[in-house]
């Protein structure tokens, strides 16, 4: 089935982004992939839209069963697609219907409606500082805001792995539930949350850092480097202000355009 594939990645080093490339290693599919600058705004130009109309990364076009392009956008969907088409032996997932199945879904949800935007809130107003005409000041309500959901989160994850004794989030083994979370966990630091306080969730996430797939698909498209930044916070810092700069360009460039459209 691999081998009909035709599998074009578009991410960048983020924790959304490596959970497409951690799956399709863990998978071990053959796949191209772009890296897309979004410090350059290349997730906004028009060949980028048509693909994902929203303008975020990852994306992902295949030749579908049909042997037609299919695309897939929005990191849940593109999870599923590939688990669905590709896993046949259920390596990384339970057959359809079954109780398991269900309970990754539920997982998968709960990581992409809670932990990810949470976690992306705390990562923003924690390292907002000093932005003319956005953030003059700490905005001490939005970190507290965020870091505080964020923990809860955290909690709900840790006490599930801790009364479930199992390895992996559902069960024995390894699947998309993990592999969506991994990202933003192995990140706990860089939004202010001490993984520390949450000894079982820390040890999942080295649970799953030791997996070969997981280290190989985190290095796509650029080097994994979130664990030598939390180490050094001069280089974290360092790196905190680059990111400032192009996501204020951002916002300032979205603001001007909802402004012109709201003059019409």
């Amino acid at each position: 089935m691999a081998s009909q594939s035709d599998i074009h990645l578009y991410t960048t080093q983020t924790p959304n982004g490596v959970k497409i490339s951690i799956l399709l290693e863990e998978l071990g599919i053959p796949y191209k992939h772009t890296k897309i600058d979004i410090s350059k705004d290349t997730q906004k130009e028009p060949w980028f839209l048509a693909i994902n109309p929203n303008g975020r990364i990852p994306a992902l076009t295949d030749k579908f069963t049909d042997g037609k392009p299919i695309r897939l956008f929005e990191s849940g969907s593109i999870m599923q697609y590939l688990v669905a088409r590709y896993d046949t032996e259920h390596k990384l997932s339970y057959p359809e219907g079954s109780r398991e199945a269900i309970e990754v879904a539920n997982w998968l949800f709960f990581m992409n409606s809670g932990v990810g935007p949470m976690q992306g809130q705390a990562n923003h107003f924690t390292h907002a500082k000093e932005v003319a005409g956005y953030a003059p000041e700490p905005i001490v309500y939005g970190i507290n805001r965020y870091q505080n959901e964020t923990r809860r989160l955290y909690g709900v994850l840790d006490k599930h792995l801790s009364e479930s004794k199992t390895p992996y989030i559902v069960g024995d083994k390894c699947t998309i539930a993990d592999i969506a979370h991994w990202g933003w966990i192995s990140a706990a630091g860089w939004a202010g949350i001490d993984i520390e306080s949450f000894p079982t969730l820390k040890a999942w996430e080295e649970r799953m850092w030791a997996r070969p797939a997981v280290q190989k698909g985190a290095n796509v498209p650029d080097p994994y480097r979130m664990k030598e930044l939390l180490a050094d916070k001069a280089k974290m810092e360092e790196h905190a202000a680059k990111s400032r700069e192009w996501v204020q360009k951002g916002m300032r460039e979205d603001a001007e355009k909802e402004a012109k459209r709201g003059g019409k």
